[in-house]
């Protein structure tokens, strides 16, 4: 049970996702909990990954996301421009459903309908703000809405910043509108545009006077009128907008910004006093506060303190580096990728079978399509992944590009044509005796090597084992949680690329954070599922697969002779072990034997020693190694 659902098309840039996050950092600094539904939406026709802040707030663990197939209960259903959904959302149950409108759809009618089919005759349904309750009671006279608008809030403590020195000229940033062309660009007052790549934060830092003359049939408030308030820069704005911003503004008519920006300019005591307005009006009417007192009038009550505005969680810093992450090692790039700081952004490039899960983890992707997805000889192809990659990091100028599997002669040419970045090797161990030696003379290529840690590495025979100079080793990268528990477990059985059936035993499924729920579990040796179902101190039956890739069966030999889980390796053997396990008395020693081997999660020492060399600078110099 949740205490707040977001549905809502989590790739819409600007006010859209600026409010998701808002709300989810202020219910994460409450200590309310909260699930993002994402329902693509038709309007955005072209390929686009999740809005970058929300992939933080993913990143950040504020937040929990969806899978297309979960069943969601959370106390409040959120519903952001619920115009764009023309396909049916994913089902949640709620206790109040409420659809913000920022804006009036034009077939609100058909709006309506769809959405109360889905969800309910008693959805709520939320206007932001005055003109757009205005609309709705145009076109729907009958419908009941809230006393109060459902405004936007605005976290104020993540647009404070350092106060600009005060300049001999007035700086005027010029908000774009009809009456841009109007700037009093004269030699006693500086104006400026927003543009060139510029974000609004950066912008603003720059400014003395934020000015806003936006049409007057617009929204009376802008979120950008908020973010220059919290930030500290003082607001000219339309006579209009005073019924909305009170105080919190000055107001003149596009002739009049030069000489009152000039008199304020001047008047220090009454800048200062203007920019303290503003910010106390922001902090009041839609400040975080504001947000959480509306959730607990739905009967969601905040369980922490909630910070005061200069003590107020801290957001992710805009990403100033970002990293690639190359090949279809998903489930260790997703481990790794949730721990990495705030300040850099991983991007997954990746095959189309792994795309879906580096998208259900709300991180940014790539497609790096394979030989067979293209009908491509070998050699034409590592031409193509050279090509790519040079286009990728052209266009993320990466600090770092961190290449899991094995260096192919693709990654090998665009090591050598790339020497901007850092190149990394995420390399695997646990080889089968005699197979991938021929990778070993290739880690020259690299800056640096990481080695996942494997928990039967006691077994292990293959190669990397005699090749660990100069190599960074941690424990076994996992996606679970950092305290796995047991639960009191239905008779549940997993299966993991294998097929089985136990009497009495219903087949589940189950994410890493819900695997203490299983009651026993049938699977491949390989690596991921090998390290979670007995880090998660799963009852087991592995069952290797003698064509994998690395060393399975001595995985599960290993785990056997450990007494951590049973190793079959035929179908009889893998019944019997099955049928051994329907006892409670048999998986509780397997269980206990889990606990007492446990091993840590090498995942946040993973993620600082990519931390480290994205912030170490290039120029190492690139070997050759065919």
């Amino acid at each position: 049970m949740y205490d707040v659902a977001i549905l809502s098309d989590l790739r819409h840039p600007g006010g859209n996702s600026a409010s998701i996050v808002a709300e989810v950092r202020a219910q994460a600094a409450a200590g309310l909990t909260t699930v993002l539904v994402h329902v693509p939406s038709p309007r955005l026709r072209h390929v686009r990954p999740f809005e970058s802040r929300v992939v933080a707030c993913l990143r950040d663990g504020l937040a929990d996301l969806a899978d297309d197939d979960d069943e969601i209960d959370a106390r409040v259903l959120l519903i952001r421009r619920p115009g764009a959904f023309t396909i049916d959302p994913p089902a949640v149950r709620a206790g109040h459903t409420i659809a913000v409108l920022d804006q009036l759809p034009g077939d609100f009618g058909e709006v309506r309908e769809h959405v109360e089919r889905r969800f309910g005759p008693l959805v709520v349904w939320a206007p932001v703000n005055a003109r757009v309750r205005e609309e709705v009671l145009r076109v729907a006279p009958g419908i009941a809405l809230p006393e109060t608008d459902w405004h936007e809030i605005i976290d104020v403590a993540e647009w404070r910043h350092e106060r600009r020195p005060h300049s001999t000229v007035p700086v005027l940033g010029w908000h774009s509108g009809p009456d841009a062309g109007e700037c009093p660009d004269t030699p006693d007052v500086r104006v400026r545009l927003l543009g060139g790549g510029e974000s609004f934060r950066e912008f603003l830092g720059t400014l003395d006077f934020f000015v806003h003359f936006p049409d007057p049939v617009r929204a009376p408030a802008g979120r950008s009128v908020l973010e220059a308030m919290a930030s500290g820069v003082p607001v000219i704005a339309a006579p209009h907008l005073r019924s909305a911003l009170a105080e919190a503004a000055v107001y003149t008519h596009p002739a009049g910004v030069r000489d009152l920006a000039l008199r304020l300019h001047q008047d220090r005591p009454a800048y200062e006093a203007l920019a303290a307005r503003a910010r106390s009006f922001v902090t009041e009417q839609f400040g975080s506060a504001s947000h959480l007192a509306r959730l607990a009038s739905l009967g969601v009550l905040p369980r922490a303190a909630v910070p005061s505005p200069r003590t107020e969680m801290q957001p992710s810093a805009r990403p100033a580096r970002r990293v690639l992450l190359v090949g279809d090692d998903i489930a260790r790039f997703r481990a790794v990728a949730r721990r990495l700081p705030a300040d850099i952004e991983p991007v997954v490039v990746a095959g189309s079978a792994g795309l879906p899960a580096a998208h259900a983890a709300g991180l940014l992707t790539e497609y790096l399509p394979s030989a067979a997805d293209l009908g491509a000889p070998e050699n034409r192809w590592a031409g193509f992944v050279r090509d790519r990659l040079r286009h990728l990091i052209e266009l993320y100028g990466p600090r770092a590009v961190l290449v899991g599997g094995v260096p192919h002669d693709g990654i090998v040419a665009a090591v050598e044509e790339n020497e901007g970045p850092r190149w990394l090797w995420l390399r695997a161990a646990m080889w089968r005796r005699g197979a991938g030696g021929q990778w070993a003379a290739r880690g020259a290529l690299f800056s640096g090597i990481l080695e996942p840690g494997e928990f039967a590495a006691g077994g292990d025979e293959g190669w990397t084992t005699t090749a660990r100079a100069g190599v960074s080793t941690v424990d076994p990268i996992t996606e679970l949680p950092r305290k796995p528990r047991r639960r009191t477990a239905e008779n549940t059985l997993l299966c993991r690329g294998v097929v089985a059936s136990l009497p009495g035993f219903t087949v589940a499924e189950a994410r890493p954070g819900e695997l203490g729920g299983i009651a026993v579990a049938v699977s491949r040796a390989d690596y991921t599922n090998f390290h979670e179902l007995i880090g998660a101190r799963v009852p087991t039956v592995f069952v290797p697969d003698p064509d994998g890739a690395d060393d399975e069966l001595a995985r599960a030999r290993f785990a056997a002779a450990a007494g951590v889980a049973i190793c079959a390796t035929t179908d009889d053997e893998a019944a019997a072990a099955l049928e051994r396990l329907a006892d409670p008395a048999a998986r509780e020693a397997l269980a206990r034997r889990c606990a007492e081997l446990s091993f840590g999660n090498g995942a946040g020492d993973a993620a600082a020693w990519l931390a480290g060399h994205c912030r170490e600078r290039s120029g190492t110099g690139v070997r050759s190694a065919r």
